[in-house]
């Protein structure tokens, strides 16, 4: 796992005061990466706690089978094993989950307990392909969760193997993936484009508010030929700052 990360503690918090899409605009400025296809979910995911805004980490990885009794009697020191590998690594983290049983879902590895006993070794949330459970708790503990469904118990659940590659909604992840996640899914921004993501999300927001959206939202006494020359006119103007800056002209 590469414990390499340009960006500090401070401007982490910066990119989460913005949504998961906007850090998108600025990363499709700067990615030299597919923006069609690449570093996003690719299946719908379910922000269930919205109102927690979104979450920045480095990925922390797992699979589970809850399902599968066999690996409580074949794996009895995984619990501990995972928790010291948790540790070792420096926060913020974010636990990214595969579940080997969906799309039958059997039970879920999230829970009060699991949360808290999370929050305390540095993860501020999860994304799982799996299921969750005791909502309103683990929002009490203030762990954000973005999964495929809710469910009831917990099944035979315990670490199965972690520190590993794993696929959730569709997307690879590996341990030490820098990911912004909310309602909208989540994306992983690669090493090379993290230097930059800061200043290019600012940017791209700064030119979509100076340009198109104060075009749309001054329009009135306007009649209609002279709100489509202005909208235009922002269009363009916005593609030429892009290109300015990044040699790229954007979303519109």
């Amino acid at each position: 796992m590469s414990q390499n990360r340009p960006l500090t503690h401070s401007e982490l918090l910066e990119l989460k005061r913005w949504n998961t899409p906007t850090i998108y605009n600025g990363w499709e400025q700067i990615t030299q990466l597919d923006h069609c296809a690449d570093a996003f979910n690719l299946e719908e995911t379910r922000d269930f706690m919205p109102q927690m805004g979104p979450m920045v980490g480095y990925a922390v990885t797992l699979r589970v089978e809850p399902s599968n009794p066999l690996h409580r009697r074949t794996k009895p020191t995984a619990t501990s094993d995972y928790r010291r590998y948790l540790a070792s690594v420096p926060g913020p983290k974010i636990v990214v989950v595969q579940d080997l049983d969906k799309p039958r879902l059997i039970g879920s590895f999230w829970g009060e307990v699991n949360a808290n006993i999370h929050r305390a070794l540095g993860c501020v949330g999860t994304i799982t392909d799996g299921a969750i459970r005791d909502l309103d708790e683990m929002t009490n503990a203030g762990f954000k969760s973005i999964a495929r469904r809710l469910c009831v118990g917990h099944g035979a659940v315990q670490p199965v193997e972690f520190g590993c590659e794993v696929e959730v909604f569709g997307r690879t992840v590996r341990p030490g993936d820098l990911i912004h996640a909310d309602k909208h899914g989540f994306l992983i921004i690669e090493p090379a484009a993290q230097p930059r993501i800061l200043e290019a999300a600012r940017f791209m927001d700064s030119n979509e508010c100076q340009t198109v959206i104060q075009a749309a939202r001054n329009s009135a006494g306007l009649t209609m030929d002279q709100l489509l020359q202005q909208l235009g006119d922002a269009s363009r103007q916005f593609a030429t700052n892009a290109r300015e800056k990044f040699r790229r002209d954007g979303e519109w």
